[in-house]
């Protein structure tokens, strides 16, 4: 099976155009090697992807016939990705919380007295 397809029918990749971008953008590569979306795949086969800041690594379990239920995916491939690499994005995550909401415009009066004080109470720590 090719490997846009393959990637497609286990859920990473919502289209198979989406996997053959990802293809020609060399964020695909089948054992090392990087590949093209007509790259047939094998069981055994070690695929790494990058996508949404994660380096993915799965290996081929089975070949599917067809797009698969999200149930059934783990009979299809195995996970090799490192929990540290998840660990990472949860941080990215709480990272961006941190940060004003795109689309809430300038702060308000409240806002900018409330970065002041919080910039006053750092300041005062520090002279202490």
């Amino acid at each position: 099976m090719r490997i846009d397809k393959y990637l497609w029918c286990v859920r990473y990749y919502k289209t198979r155009n989406m996997v053959t971008e990802a293809c020609k953008k060399n964020h695909v590569t089948v054992n090392g090697i990087v590949a093209k979306p007509s790259k047939e795949v094998f069981p055994t086969d070690k695929i790494t992807f990058r996508k949404d800041q994660i380096t993915q690594i799965i290996t081929v379990l089975d070949i599917p016939e067809n797009r698969v239920g999200a149930k059934l995916v783990d009979i299809y491939r195995r996970n090799d990705t490192p929990a540290e690499v998840y660990q990472h994005l949860e941080l990215l995550k709480l990272s961006k919380e941190h940060y004003r909401k795109n689309g809430t415009g300038r702060p308000t009066k409240k806002d900018r007295r409330d970065i002041d004080e919080f910039g006053n109470e750092i300041h005062e720590d520090e002279e202490d």
